[in-house]
């Protein structure tokens, strides 16, 4: 007896009752919306490998995108669509676990190299159970949620605590996972229950980096509070009977140093998350997570030992210390190079700081990260070239910041405007912020309204961030209806520049007629290559000559089914594949009163089995207007075939040939009238649907019936169908020997894809533009986006308006992003182009719109790139600093210093520039000019 896929083997040997793919989506669904309302610390979520998953997904056909599963990301669009998937055998999790052999542990560990949404999902308990109850396999990988930083964000703890134990008796180690929410007493209990020894006797140390620095007590002191990182060693010592604790006054190498308590207890924090470990990270388990360089030496984490606010000195070489690798955090460690070879921070953080701290300041961290910056700048720049391990920093950090937590790569610019807006709350001396109810410009001077908001905006926020990093931009809005101009002044931080591309790429699409007026026909188009879908549409719109009353509606069509529609004109180009086939449907533009019909085609498999059909050729879509019964949908079908009529083409006609140009004929491909034995790409999705074939139907033209979104739970149309007033209707048209007879079906078969490169094709020369090109591109005038509209207050009417920035007032130091990275629900992407920036001499002057000329001069100077070399989701940073007063470049990579030339800091790696700004030429010499101005 043969099994329908929707049931399953019981290891009894019975069967279960039957479960369709849309009940075991149903049934999940609704269990995920049940966890969801009751999210608290403590709840159990599993990790399920996301190649499963996926199979999983294809089988139930639909997408599950709401939380824990973040819109699962995925490079594969096709990969997602249903396609008639079997069910999916045992959960299989060893694709991302580490073997038992190489774990050497009953409990599976997960692989370091893991990052969730493309390897992995979280599913809450209930889930799992349920999915463990239907499909059996495993191995179970559960996993606490827990709660993150100051603000108690719940997160799932994927990655727990590793800590190598290390055994001072018999030199033995031992990995032990622990929730970094763990307390040290339960540490004691585990080391102690694995090693029989009694509690008393035990003495745990801080080993990290094979030093011993603060000795760890008993107590409900969490892990994460103590500071142990990711990958470190503990040390064990058991005091024999009758003797002084081992290590009273030596530590196990016979150092006179045990009794220095080099680490002092804070309150720090290291939480949720894992590492992706994609920048030379070990996956092993030994302490050292980032080996040295030919400049690192026995050192310790050296934050702390001395009053942090006292003033300092630069030591002899100041500011050629690394930072240690703690696991993935080289983002970190680039971005923190940056500023604190920042001249104006440098001063500011070696001297007396206290005044200044705001500890009230409900915006800030209550002057902890001010303290721990200045602790760490004060290390970096008196410790000559040892590095120095920032792990109080980092605690500090995810504390305050809880996306910065745990152990993956993140962004180095997100950490940069997340520290320089922390410093500036902690360094605000303002303790009591006044209110100021902001005016419109009414068309009074320029200079009057930035200067009165700039008024308004030091009033409320000053500090030494603000007197060096913050400016002022010019932003004009118009509204497209009424020509309202709003025109605003707003400070800025740092300005993120888009990367312009020059370079282009060949896109072609197939647009069809939706009012039946003229026959498909393939365009190819030239677009940049990292543009928009505005563009394509734009490029479209001329290539097939779009009337003013129309507009192009591009789709993705897949497996004989529309995909999805791009009705966002922001989506990034790189989202569509080259061997994917786009269509567009040409529209009246009062489409959006009408109702959309979109029309998919289905033939019979075998002659004698009618009731056995599958989709083929490529779905219309037409409009109806005022639609009220299944005639008027036979009509509005009829109007869209009419061109593909066999008696008004009788000689050859354009088809959709692959290798067809632009309007050149192609040989009419006679299609068999009593079967469908054409093969259109891959094989089409089986539908099950009431036969529509009946007396009723008989009155119309066609075989239609109306279907959902997922192709199911067809009814036949009939003369007298009652149609409701929607946005869209779907519907299948059957095709019979008479369609076969009267319409020729080449025309929606065989559809271009969307680039086809040649075997031939040369290999370019890297792509490179200039800052100023992608300066330009920042301050040009655009609409914006439908997302982003804007209030009109003449119209009282939200209004796609076109806005126009302008530099108004700059800062001594001045930071450029450079936007690399770009994010959608189905792709990340990078750019890699080379950006040819100036590292003298830069000249704002022409850019900068306000006419006052007391301000100082517009000519910046190069000190600091953060740069990141690599893929999203990984890859690695690195910094280049200048020592001003060495007029030297070194490269800052984790630990290892090295000196670098000046010819060499221009890479297509770089991320973050940092200027600062010039004085004017006086006797030939062109100095800095940096003043932090203090509090009286």
């Amino acid at each position: 007896m043969k099994i329908p896929d929707s049931t399953y083997m019981m290891e009894n040997g019975s069967i279960e009752l039957p479960c369709t793919p849309e009940e075991e989506a149903r049934i999940i669904q609704e269990l995920i919306s049940k966890a969801e309302s009751n999210l608290k610390q403590g709840n159990l979520y599993y990790v399920i490998s996301n190649r499963w998953f996926m199979d999983w997904q294809r089988y139930i056909r639909k997408l599950l995108g709401a939380y824990p599963f973040n819109e699962l990301a995925t490079e594969s669009l096709p990969s997602l669509l249903p396609n008639s998937a079997n069910r999916p055998g045992p959960v299989d999790n060893s694709d991302i676990i580490i073997r038992e052999a190489d774990s050497g542990d009953d409990d599976p560990q997960l692989l370091r190299t893991l990052e969730e949404g493309r390897d992995y999902v979280l599913v809450p308990q209930e889930v799992w159970e349920k999915l463990s109850e239907w499909y059996k396999g495993g191995p179970a990988l559960p996993r606490k949620m827990i709660s993150v930083g100051d603000a108690k964000q719940l997160s799932v703890e994927v990655f727990p605590l590793c800590l190598n134990l290390f055994d001072t008796r018999d030199k033995s180690h031992k990995a032990l996972w622990l929730s970094k929410k763990a307390s040290l007493h339960e540490l004691y209990t585990i080391v102690c229950k694995l090693k029989e020894i009694a509690p008393e006797k035990a003495h745990i140390w801080d080993y990290f980096d094979k030093k011993k620095h603060t000795k760890l007590v008993a107590s409900n002191q969490t892990l994460e509070d103590s500071n142990l990182q990711m990958d470190q060693d503990i040390l064990l010592e058991v005091q024999p009977e009758g003797s002084l604790p081992s290590g009273f006054g030596f530590d196990s190498t016979g150092n006179d140093l045990a009794l220095v308590p080099v680490e002092p207890l804070r309150s720090s924090v290291t939480i949720a998350g894992g590492p992706t470990l994609s920048n030379g990270f070990s996956t092993g388990y030994s302490s050292n997570a980032y080996q040295g360089s030919s400049l690192n030496s026995s050192y310790g984490d050296m934050e702390d030992g001395y009053d942090s606010l006292r003033p300092a000195s630069k030591g002899e070489r100041g500011g050629l210390a690394g930072l240690s690798n703690l696991g993935n955090t080289c983002f970190m460690n680039s971005a923190l190079q940056c500023l604190v070879h920042t001249p104006p921070l440098v001063e500011y953080f070696l001297q007396d700081y206290t005044d200044e701290i705001n500890r009230q300041n409900p915006l800030g961290m209550h002057g902890e990260l001010a303290l721990a910056f200045g602790e760490l700048l004060r290390k970096l720049w008196s410790s000559g070239r040892t590095p120095v391990a920032p792990r109080a920093f980092k605690g500090k950090l995810g504390r305050f910041a809880p996306q910065f937590s745990g152990y993956n790569q993140h962004d180095s610019q997100e950490l940069l405007a997340f520290l320089l807006d922390g410093l500036h709350e902690d360094l605000n001396r303002v303790k009591q912020k006044p209110y100021f109810e902001t005016k419109d410009s009414d068309g009074r001077p320029d200079e009057e309204v930035a200067n009165e908001l700039w008024r308004y905006h030091r009033v409320r926020n000053d500090s030494v961030i603000v007197d060096i990093c913050q400016g002022q931009y010019k932003s004009t809005l118009v509204c497209p209806d009424c020509n309202k101009i709003s025109i605003t002044f707003d400070p800025f931080m740092y300005l993120s520049l888009p990367l312009p591309s020059t370079a282009t790429k060949t896109m072609t699409v197939t647009v069809f007629y939706s009012d039946g007026s003229g026959l498909p026909m393939p365009f190819t188009v030239t677009v940049l290559k990292h543009g928009y879908i505005k563009d394509l549409a734009q490029a479209l719109e001329i290539a097939c000559c779009l009337r003013i009353d129309e507009y192009l509606l591009l789709a993705e069509v897949y497996d004989h089914r529309v995909f999805r529609y791009f009705e966002n004109p922001t989506e990034i180009l790189n989202s569509v594949k080259d061997d994917e086939h786009i269509v567009a449907y040409r529209l009246p533009k009062r489409v959006a009163q009408l109702t959309r019909l979109e029309i998919s085609h289905r033939c019979i498999i075998d002659s004698s089995k009618a009731s056995e059909r599958k989709l083929f050729l490529t779905p219309l879509v037409t409009f109806l207007e005022d639609p009220h019964n299944g005639a008027d949908i036979d009509f509005a079908v009829h109007k869209v075939l009419a061109p593909l009529r066999r008696k008004a083409f009788i000689s050859s006609a354009p088809g959709l040939k692959d290798g067809a140009e632009n309007g050149s004929p192609s040989e009419t491909i006679e299609v068999p009238m009593n079967s469908c034995t054409i093969q259109f790409g891959r094989e089409g999705q089986s539908t099950e649907c009431i036969d529509p074939v009946g007396n009723s139907s008989m009155e119309l033209t066609f075989h239609l019936c109306l279907t959902d979104e997922r192709g199911t739970n067809c009814r036949p149309v009939t003369k007298d169908t009652v149609i409701e007033p929607v946005r869209m209707q779907k519907v299948i048209l059957d095709w019979t020997e008479k369609e076969y007879e009267l319409y020729d079906a080449s025309y929606l078969k065989d559809l271009p894809e969307v680039h086809k490169s040649g075997l031939t094709v040369k290999k370019t020369k890297q792509e490179a533009i200039s800052l100023f090109s992608c300066l330009e591109a920042f301050l040009k005038e655009e609409p914006l986006g439908p997302d982003d509209m804007w209030y009109c207050p003449r119209c009282k009417e939200h209004r796609q308006a076109s806005k126009k920035l302008d530099l108004w007032r700059l800062p001594d130091i001045l930071v450029f992003h450079l936007k690399r990275f770009s994010y959608s629900r189905w792709l990340k992407n990078k750019l890699d182009t080379f950006v040819n920036f100036p590292i003298h001499n830069l000249d704002l002057s022409k850019y900068v719109k306000s006419t006052d000329l007391s301000e100082s001069s517009h000519v910046y100077e190069l000190y600091a790139i953060s740069n990141h070399y690599g893929g999203l989701g990984g890859g690695h940073y690195t910094a280049y600093c200048k020592l001003i007063d060495d007029d030297r470049w070194y490269h800052f990579d984790d630990s290892h210093v090295s000196p670098v030339a000046e010819s060499d800091i221009k890479t297509s790696a770089a991320y973050v520039l940092f200027y600062r700004r010039v004085k004017a030429q006086q006797n030939g010499v062109v100095g800095g000019s940096f003043q932090c101005h203090r509090s009286s």
